[in-house]
C-alpha cells in the first residue's frame, strides 16, 4: 500500500487537525494605499484619466472593500490623481460602508435610476476635482458587458480602454505580506491533502472525499472550508477537471485531488495524484514522467525568462518520452501553469503564447498534467514564487509514487 494512503478514518484524522492561521494578519490599509498609489502612477504615465474596478478582486485589490458582483453596478472610482469615489445602490450604501477599505464617497442610484448616468457625473466630478486631463478611461477587464455597454452609452465623450494595462502590472507582483498569506493558506492545503489520503478506503465516493476535505479546510482555519475540490478516481483521473459520474474507489486506482481554500482572500491550489494500493508499472513510469516535467519548468523559471518558454521546457521534457507534442494526448492537454492570488488563476500564465518576462514577486501553479485517455492520469501541481535568485517552492513537490508526502524520505 502506498505510504500514508488508506488505513484511518476521517473522525480520527479531523480530530489531529489544528487551527494553523495564528500570527498571519489581513493585508493593512497602508498597502491598499499604496497600491492606489501605484495605479496612479501607471495612470499618469499612460495618459489615463480614471480607472473604473467593479465589485470583486480587483476593487478588493485596490479598496479593500469586499463586496461581489451583480446585476446592480456597485464599484470604484480611481482616478490619476486625488481620492477615489463609489458608485452603489443607494439602499446599499449603509452596507457598503461596513465593507470599506479605503474610505471615499459614494455616490447612490435609486433601483429606477440609470447608474451609468450617475457614473458620467462621477468621471466629470473626478476630472474636474483632481485636475486630470485627457479622456482615456480604463474600465476593470472582468466588467460584465452590461456595464461596460452602459458606461459607453452613457458617456461617449470619453475614450475607453482596457483596465488591465493596470491592474496586471500591479497584481501580478505580490508583496512580502502576499506572500505571506499564500504561504500560510498552501500549508493548510497540504495538511488537507495529506488527512484526505489517510481516509480512503475502497468503496469510498468522490462526495464523501469531498466532504471529508471541506470539513478539514474549516478545521485548519480556512471559515468557508474549501474554495474548490475535485476527487478522482481510476480511468476518471485522465479528465483534467472531472466527469460528469465519477466512479467510486477501488483497489489499485489513480487517486487524483486538487482542492483549495481562501486565507483572508488568497487563495490556495495544491493537486496530489497517487495510488490506492500497488502502483502498477505503467503507472510508475508515467508518475516519474510526471514529476520530471514539473521539476524542469521549475527549473526553467529564471528572472527575465519568458513565461512561455517555461511551458515549452515542460513540454520538451514529456517529447522525450513519446507524450506529445504540443496538446496531443498522451501528453499535456493544457498550460504548465497560471498566476495565482486573489484569484485563482491570474495574469501571467505559463502557456507558450505568453511572452512576460519573470519577475521577482510572480506566483505560478506548476502543473504539466500527463492524461492517458482510457488509462489514468496523473497531476502533480505545487506552486512558485519568483525572487531575485530564481523560483521557490511554497510547498515541497510530491516525493515518490510510493510515498508521495514524504513521510519516509
Amino acid at each position: 500500500m502506498t505510504i500514508g494512503v488508506g488505513r484511518s478514518q476521517a473522525g480520527r484524522e479531523l480530530e489531529r487537525l489544528d487551527d494553523m492561521t495564528a500570527g498571519i494578519s489581513p493585508i493593512g490599509i497602508k498597502e491598499y494605499a499604496a497600491r492606489i498609489k501605484r495605479a496612479q502612477k501607471i495612470m499618469q504615465e499612460t495618459d489615463i484619466a480614471a480607472l473604473y474596478v467593479n465589485a470583486g478582486t480587483n476593487m478588493t485589490y485596490f479598496t479593500g472593500t469586499k463586496w461581489g458582483p451583480s446585476e446592480r453596478m456597485v464599484g470604484a472610482v480611481i482616478p490619476a490623481n486625488g481620492e477615489i469615489e463609489y458608485i452603489a445602490p443607494a439602499f446599499e450604501i449603509g452596507t457598503l460602508r461596513q465593507y470599506m477599505g479605503i474610505k471615499g464617497d459614494v455616490q447612490g442610484w435609486e433601483e429606477h435610476e440609470n447608474p451609468y448616468d450617475i457614473f458620467q457625473k462621477i468621471l466629470q466630478n473626478i476630472i474636474e476635482r483632481a485636475n486630470v486631463t485627457g479622456n482615456r478611461i480604463a474600465l476593470d477587464e472582468s466588467c460584465p458587458f452590461f456595464i461596460s455597454n452602459g458606461i459607453a452609452l452613457a458617456a461617449p465623450e470619453f475614450n475607453y480602454v482596457n483596465g488591465v494595462c493596470i491592474t496586471a502590472p500591479c497584481r501580478q507582483i505580490k508583496s512580502p505580506n502576499e506572500l505571506a498569506l499564500m504561504q500560510r493558506a498552501k500549508d493548510m492545503t497540504l495538511e488537507v491533502h495529506k488527512a484526505a489520503a489517510k481516509i480512503l478506503r475502497a468503496g469510498i465516493t468522490v462526495k464523501e472525499v469531498g466532504d471529508f476535505i471541506h470539513q478539514a479546510h474549516i478545521k485548519v482555519g480556512a471559515p468557508a472550508g474549501s474554495y474548490f475540490v475535485i476527487v478522482l478516481f481510476g480511468p476518471d483521473t485522465a479528465y483534467p477537471h472531472g466527469v460528469k459520474n465519477p466512479k467510486s474507489l477501488s483497489e489499485n486506482d489513480m487517486v487524483l485531488i486538487d482542492t483549495g481554500c481562501k486565507f483572508h482572500g488568497y487563495i490556495s491550489d495544491i493537486t496530489r495524484t497517487y495510488v490506492y494500493g500497488e502502483p502498477n508499472a505503467r503507472q510508475r513510469q508515467i508518475w516519474n514522467i510526471e514529476k520530471q516535467a514539473q521539476a524542469t519548468a521549475f527549473d526553467q523559471a529564471h528572472i527575465g525568462t519568458r513565461c512561455g518558454d517555461v511551458d515549452l521546457a515542460a513540454r520538451a521534457c514529456l517529447e522525450k518520452h513519446q507524450l506529445g507534442p504540443d496538446y496531443k494526448l498522451p501528453g499535456l492537454p493544457h498550460r504548465t501553469g497560471h498566476g495565482i492570488g486573489l484569484d485563482i488563476h491570474e495574469w501571467p500564465y505559463l502557456n507558450s503564447g505568453d511572452d512576460t518576462l519573470l519577475k521577482p514577486g510572480m506566483c505560478f501553479s506548476n502543473e504539466p498534467m500527463i492524461c492517458v485517455p482510457g488509462e489514468f492520469g496523473i497531476r502533480l501541481e505545487d506552486h512558485f514564487f519568483m525572487t531575485e535568485d530564481g523560483p521557490r517552492w511554497f510547498t515541497v513537490p510530491s516525493h515518490s509514487i510510493d510515498d508521495p508526502f514524504g513521510y519516509e524520505k
